[in-house]
C-alpha cells in the first residue's frame, strides 16, 4: 500500500496522545503518589490534547475533499472508521471535563474527576482500538487482517504515551519516580516484543497466490498481459513495491530508534534525555507506521503481475 504521510502522523501522534492520557488518568485516579501533582497532570493533559487533536486534523489531509470528512460519522453500525470518528468526538467532553476539574480543584480525586478521568481513559483506548480495526478488518490484506494489528496499535500507543509521561513528570516535578520509570521500561520491552512477533508473522509465505486467485491450483500460472498501458489508481495505491535490502535497513532503523535507543536513554534520570527518548520513539514509530503500509500487499496485485501477496 502507498503510505500517506498524513495517516502516518495521525496514527502515531493520536496513539501517543491516547496512551499518555490513559496512563496519566489511571495513575492519578488509582492514587499513584507520583501523579498527584496538578502541574504534572495539566502539562500531560495539554500535551495529550495537542497530539490527539493534531493527529485527528492531519487525518483529513489525505482526503480528496476534506470538507466531506463529516460523512465518516454516518456508518457507525458497519464501519470501523465511523466508530473511530464517533468515539474520538465523544472523548473530548470527558478529557476537557477532567482537565478543567484539575484546573479548578487541583489533584483532588472527587466524583467529577473519577467520572471524566475513567471515561476519558476508556474512550481513548476504544478509539485507538477502532483505528486499528480499520486495517485489521480488511480481509483483502493479509498483513493487516490479524489480531496482531490492534495489539500492536494499543501496545505502541501505551509505550509512546509512557515515555511522554516520564518526560513530563521528570521535567515538571524535577525527577522521575521509580514506578513511572519501570512502567516506561516495561512498555518499551513489551512494544518491541509485540512488534517483532508481528514482523515474524507477516514474513511467513502464507498469503494468496495467483493460482488461488484464478482457481488453477494444479498448474503453474503467470500473467501474460496486465490489461493496462499506464498506471492508474490501483497501481499507485496498491502496487507499492519496497526493495528487500531497503526493507531490511528500514526495519533495523525502526527497531533502533523506536525501541533500543529509548530503552538505554530510560536508564538515565535526566529530564532532557527522557524527552529525547520520547522524541526518538515518535520518530521511530513514524518509520514503523510507514513500513506497516509499505509492506501491506492487497490481493488486487495478483491481477497486475504479482505471483503472491
Amino acid at each position: 500500500m502507498h503510505p500517506a504521510f498524513s495517516v502516518l502522523v495521525f496514527t502515531v501522534m493520536s496513539g501517543a496522545g491516547y496512551g499518555l492520557i490513559t496512563l496519566m488518568a489511571l495513575g492519578h485516579l488509582l492514587g499513584l503518589p507520583q501523579l498527584q501533582d496538578s502541574s504534572v497532570l495539566l502539562t500531560g493533559g495539554v500535551v495529550s490534547f495537542v497530539l490527539i487533536s493534531g493527529g485527528l486534523l492531519s487525518s483529513t489531509l489525505h482526503l480528496a475533499n476534506p470538507k466531506n470528512a463529516w460523512r465518516s460519522f454516518s456508518r457507525f453500525k458497519t464501519s470501523w472508521l465511523s466508530r473511530e470518528a464517533v468515539f474520538a468526538v465523544l472523548f473530548y467532553p470527558f478529557v476537557l471535563g477532567y482537565l478543567t476539574n484539575i484546573w479548578v480543584n487541583g489533584a483532588e480525586v472527587n466524583a467529577i474527576a473519577q467520572l471524566t478521568g475513567f471515561g476519558a481513559a476508556l474512550l481513548a483506548m476504544v478509539t485507538l482500538f477502532c483505528t486499528s480495526m480499520i486495517y485489521a478488518s480488511l480481509k483483502t490484506i493479509r498483513q493487516w487482517n490479524t489480531s496482531l494489528t490492534p495489539v500492536n496499535y494499543i501496545a505502541l500507543g501505551l509505550m509512546s504515551g509512557s515515555l511522554l509521561l516520564a518526560a513530563v513528570q521528570a521535567s515538571v516535578a524535577g525527577d522521575l519516580s521509580s514506578v513511572l520509570h519501570n512502567l516506561a521500561i516495561g512498555l518499551v520491552v513489551l512494544g518491541a516484543v509485540v512488534k517483532l512477533i508481528y514482523l515474524f508473522w507477516i514474513g511467513k509465505p502464507a498469503g494468496s497466490t495467483i493460482n488461488t486467485a484464478t482457481g488453477f491450483t494444479q498448474a503453474s500460472v503467470r500473467l501474460l498481459d496486465q490489461g493496462h498501458t499506464s498506471n492508474g489508481f490501483l497501481n499507485n495505491e496498491f502496487g507499492y513495491t519496497l526493495e528487500a535490502n531497503k526493507l531490511m535497513r528500514l526495519r533495523v532503523l525502526m527497531v533502533g530508534i523506536a525501541f533500543v535507543m529509548p530503552f538505554f536513554l530510560l536508564l538515565t534520570s535526566s529530564a532532557g534525555l527522557l524527552a529525547l527518548a520520547a522524541i526518538l520513539t515518535i520518530i521511530g514509530l513514524l518509520v514503523e507506521r510507514w513500513l506497516f503500509f509499505a509492506e501491506a500487499r492487497h490481493v488486487v496485485r495478483l491481477f497486475h503481475g504479482d505471483q503472491r501477496v
